[in-house]
Order: structure tokens, then sequence, then C-alpha cells
């Protein structure tokens, strides 16, 4: 195990695999999982549909728990999909406020088998994931966008998006529940 605690992001769609991954982790490296999903259920019910806005601020709270976990030099998987590069660099940096390490598991498979394994997933286990038609997944996979190789590889992140002045100042926006982590 490391001495320098790692925020582990784990990115892709629903039923590549993610989570898989994400236990993995856990296993290997002693770390701290958050996902999502597993709060989401119990929470809220099995209509991710009814969440309206829900999962953003659940998602803002389990990255500040990320956040002081990783301070207290534990490593922690977020495993949350992240869907947009801006998420990912958000992130990234808040690892780097907590003088953590980071490393981005981006987890895909050919489009039909990935729906079809979310399909299976669900029919197996419908308390513990939600229950996606044709349309969500097709829409799922229009709003993904993929790692570049140079988030990939560690490339420095670029500027967070005008008017934010920090990636922490645009993940305090993304995500309403996440205090300004570097105010």
């Amino acid at each position: 195990m490391s001495s320098t605690p790692t925020l582990h992001l784990t990115v892709g769609l629903p039923g590549a695999g993610k989570t898989t991954r994400a236990r993995e982790l856990e296993q290997a490296h002693g770390a701290v999982r958050l996902t999502p999903d597993e709060w989401m259920i119990p929470l809220f019910g099995l209509r991710w549909t009814e969440f309206d806005g829900k999962r953003d601020v659940l998602e803002g709270r389990l990255v500040w728990v990320g956040h002081q976990v990783l301070r207290a030099g534990t490593s922690v998987i977020l495993d949350f999909g992240c869907w947009s590069p801006e998420e990912r660099y958000a992130l990234r940096a808040i690892a780097g406020l907590a003088g953590a390490g980071f490393e981005m598991h981006y987890v895909s498979l050919p489009e039909d088998e990935r729906i079809r394994r979310a399909t299976a997933r669900w029919r197996e286990a419908p308390e513990e994931v939600f229950e996606m038609t044709p349309e969500d997944h097709a829409r799922f996979h229009g709003q993904f966008t993929p790692p570049t190789p140079a988030e990939l590889d560690g490339s420095p992140l670029p500027p967070p998006p005008a008017p934010f002045e920090s990636w922490p100042a645009w993940a305090s926006e993304r995500w309403p529940s996440l205090p300004r982590l570097d105010a």
C-alpha cells in the first residue's frame, strides 16, 4: 500500500464494469469506496427518473467525504462514471488539494455488450441498480465524453471554464452540496 493516499476514479457508462473495478481497487488498496447507486436506492427509492437533482446533491457530499478521507491519509474510490472531462478535471484538482495522488480507471465495452450487462444486472438484482430503457441507454451514450489520451496520461489540467477561477469553484457549482474546498 502506498504511503500517499490516492483518489481512484472509475469512469464509464452503466454496465461497463465500473463497480466491479471499484471493488477490486477497494480490496487491492484498502481504500474507501463511494458508489452513489449504493446510497441512492436506500435513500430515495428505485425509480432514478424521480431523483430530480438528488444524485448531484449526493455526489457532492460523497466528494466532500472523499476529500476528508484523503486528507486523513486513506485512499478513496469515487465510483461515479464522470461523463464529462470537466468533472474529471475537477476531481483531480480536489485530490491535489488533499495532497493525494489521482488515478483514472476508464472502463469501456462494446455498446451492445454494455447494454446487455446493465439489463442483466437489473434483472438479477433490481434492488441494487436502476432499470434503464433503450432510450435511456441511447441518451446516456450521447452525453458521455470518453477520456482523452491526455486525461489518461495525467497531462497538466487545463484552466477551468469562465467564469470560474478554479476547478474546485467549478465543482461547487456542479455538485451543489460540495463546499468550496479551496476557499
